[in-house]
């Protein structure tokens, strides 16, 4: 049987330099850290942040709606609270910035093309620009940041139907990657338990 490849996922020390390279003190800089964010712990697709309306957050609650096209089904998600904070700053900045409450969440912030929803391929070179400061030698993309989302919440949940559910996989199957790169991780750690074992 041919061994399924598997996803690059990202681990926490990664993750957590790539969080590190965008400057939130510039506007740009602070857009850029959320959508990180928000790739990494809510396991969006790309056009999904890209196409993400304020009008399908809610800041009280933390119920984020993706809206899918064509006839596939809606999903709810959750945000924590440390993202809901960044989200509310963002939004303060982003219509002062605008001068007026714009539709999306993340959009260009340059003269001439401010407001409107970022692009798809500059997202995806961002990501790419970012791992690369960091020191991360891996192909990142934002589907890496959906496939470590998916693989963390696998690790901490041990429910695939959850995961399902939170990604938006009509099939199982689909979702069921995730199990072989965690099956691989643990018969690293099993295969390496007796020796730490016998170093101690």
């Amino acid at each position: 049987m041919r061994q399924k490849k598997l996803p690059n996922v990202l681990s926490e020390e990664e993750q957590k330099r790539l969080l590190e390279q965008p400057n939130p003190r510039y506007v740009t800089g602070q857009r850029n850290h959320l959508l990180l964010k928000i790739f990494l712990d809510a396991g969006l697709r790309l056009s999904e942040a890209t196409g993400l309306k304020w009008k399908n957050i809610s800041l009280m609650t933390g119920q984020l709606k993706v809206v899918e096209g064509k006839g596939a089904k809606d999903r709810i998600l959750w945000l924590a609270e440390e993202n809901l904070e960044l989200l509310k700053s963002w939004k303060q900045r982003q219509a002062l910035e605008a001068k007026e409450n714009l539709n999306y969440v993340f959009t260009a912030m340059s003269k001439g093309t401010l407001g409107n929803k970022l692009d798809n391929r500059y997202v995806q070179d961002m990501v790419k620009r970012y791992a690369k400061k960091a020191g991360i030698s891996k192909n990142v993309s934002p589907h890496t940041c959906r496939h470590t989302f998916a693989t963390d919440m696998l690790r901490k949940t041990k429910n695939i139907r959850m995961v399902q559910r939170a990604l938006g996989h009509n099939q199982l199957n689909t979702t069921m990657i995730y199990t072989y790169i965690y099956d691989s991780e643990l018969k690293v750690q099993m295969k390496n338990f007796r020796e730490k074992n016998k170093e101690e």
